[in-house]
């Protein structure tokens, strides 16, 4: 009889304290993913209202993108020195207190010194809210916990800008931040009630230098790429070397981090295991193909079809709606017959869907753009989850944090790379443009190339491993950790 009763939670789906947990993490990290996209909508707003050019602005998007990679890769060592449920409530307190302060913002200066407040506390959020619910989940039924999980995901890229649009259409520019306030407030108290006590925690050694290499590394690359997006090209100063630079210094972290071992700021040595390995390179090709074209779409409403901010947010409802219907699918088919074909056929499918909008013209039916767009978001919301289950596939439960780590600088810095080279492939090809239809055929291309991440990403899934077995059977699961 008890041996039934254990069993129930695998059979019905996710154990009810499993699901508790999950609501308290999704309601706290939707704010963070929610800010990103509802604050890029406001940027012009924000420049008038506060009197400040184009390229100061545009700091209030790039400062708290860059306090967050400042953070990341210290999430993993404040776990462990500080539990697990305090860091949450700290991270989620310090980005209520930036929302805050963002609101109070007298000058563009001060915006930007508390969007970077912001992304301190969102940096510490992202990556620990993955690590608490695998280290929760044992590995039991992580293709449907995941298929909870990615709603933020999911829906953040695509109401933010709608949200974003509605807010500065009725209300001032401050409810931009304001309106993280009462969600978060939720969240914290959802916490507090339902993310298990602490443990006794470790008094964990900072590695210093690894966080003097690898903190200001990931920085210079992200800003380089940000430069290079603006600039519209890798030929300038300003973008060609914080990319070197950044580059070097993460060479030399990894260099550092092999020699120190599980003592590293993050365990390098996790990527001779296989699953992460190819899970952590598709994430980064999964960021291409989210954020890369969400540049694309909304430029593409906006500058072809003639659609106002809110327009084109509205506009990319449909790929929200299809990203929602995939999720569930998505994740039994993961528990049920492995992640690898989930992956492939999601992948496939968010590049066939591309397709049409690398076709199109300024004269093309809005209904077929639309129905690419929900197909799109099907495709979109199949692949995250069973590439975050097979990540995590076998490792130990002290391993998870530095997993979660590797997997989010990975799809955030594809996201960067994807934006970056989008945005110089249509700045390139639309420089001559002398008419509307040129300017579609600009785009054409740069569709193109986002179909073409895709279809990569498609054929790289096919080195997955296939039936992510249950973690009674440890064996299998530790051969195919040993064989990576």
């Amino acid at each position: 009889m008890a041996q039934d009763t254990a069993a129930k939670p695998d059979e019905a789906g996710l154990d009810p304290d499993l699901k508790r947990l999950a609501t308290a993490i999704i309601v706290g990290a939707i704010t963070v993913i929610l800010d990103t996209t509802i604050v890029s909508v406001g940027i012009h707003e924000l420049g008038t209202a506060l009197d400040a050019s184009v390229g100061t602005i545009q700091w209030v998007s790039t400062a708290y993108l860059l306090a967050m990679f400042v953070t990341i890769p210290l999430s993993g060592w404040a776990q462990g020195r500080l539990g697990s449920k305090t860091l949450w409530i700290a991270g989620l307190s310090v980005f209520l207190l930036g929302s805050t302060l963002c609101a109070l913002a007298w000058s563009a200066p001060s915006l930007i010194a508390f969007r970077a407040v912001q992304g301190i506390g969102g940096g510490v959020l992202m990556p620990l809210m993955t690590t608490l619910l695998m280290q929760a989940a044992h590995g039991r039924n992580i293709g449907r916990l995941m298929a909870s999980v990615s709603l933020p995901a999911a829906l953040g890229p695509i109401l933010g800008p709608v949200l974003g649009g509605l807010i500065l259409n009725f209300a001032s520019w401050q409810w931009l931040f304001l309106v993280n306030l009462p969600i978060g407030a939720v969240g914290l108290w959802l916490a507090a009630r339902r993310i298990p006590r602490d443990l006794p925690v470790r008094r964990v050694p900072l590695d210093v230098v690894g966080v003097l290499l690898v903190s200001p590394g990931i920085v210079g690359v992200i800003y380089g790429l940000t430069q290079v997006g603006e600039l519209g090209g890798f030929d300038h100063a300003r973008a060609l070397v914080p990319l070197v630079v950044g580059l070097a210094l993460i060479g030399a972290f990894a260099w550092w981090a092999v020699r120190r071992g599980g003592a590293a700021l993050i365990d390098v040595r996790l990527f001779r295991h296989a699953p992460l390995r190819t899970s952590s390179i598709l994430m980064f090709l999964t960021g291409i193909g989210l954020y890369g074209a969400m540049l694309l779409l909304p430029l593409y409403w906006q500058e072809v079809r003639g659609e106002d901010a809110l327009g084109a947010g509205l506009l990319l409802v449909p790929q929200g709606v299809g990203a929602l219907l995939s999720r569930t699918i998505a994740g039994r088919l993961t528990d049920s017959i492995g992640g690898r074909w989930v992956a492939v056929a999601g992948f496939a499918v968010v590049s066939l869907a591309t397709v049409p909008f690398a076709l199109a013209t300024e004269h093309t039916a809005m209904w077929t753009l639309m129905l690419a767009l929900l197909v799109r978001g099907f495709g979109l919301g199949a692949v995250f989850i069973p590439l975050m289950t097979i990540a995590f596939a076998g490792l130990e439960r002290d391993e998870m944090p530095h997993a979660s780590i590797i997997t989010r600088v990975a799809q955030q810095l594809g996201g960067s790379f994807g934006t970056a080279v989008l945005a110089v492939i249509l700045v390139s090809t639309a420089a001559g443009a002398a008419s509307l239809h040129d300017l579609a055929n600009a785009f054409d291309t740069a569709f193109w190339w986002a179909a073409g991440f895709t279809a990569a990403a498609a054929a790289l899934s096919l080195l997955l491993p296939g039936r992510t077995l249950d973690p009674r059977s440890a064996v299998p699961l530790r051969s195919a950790r040993q064989s990576g």
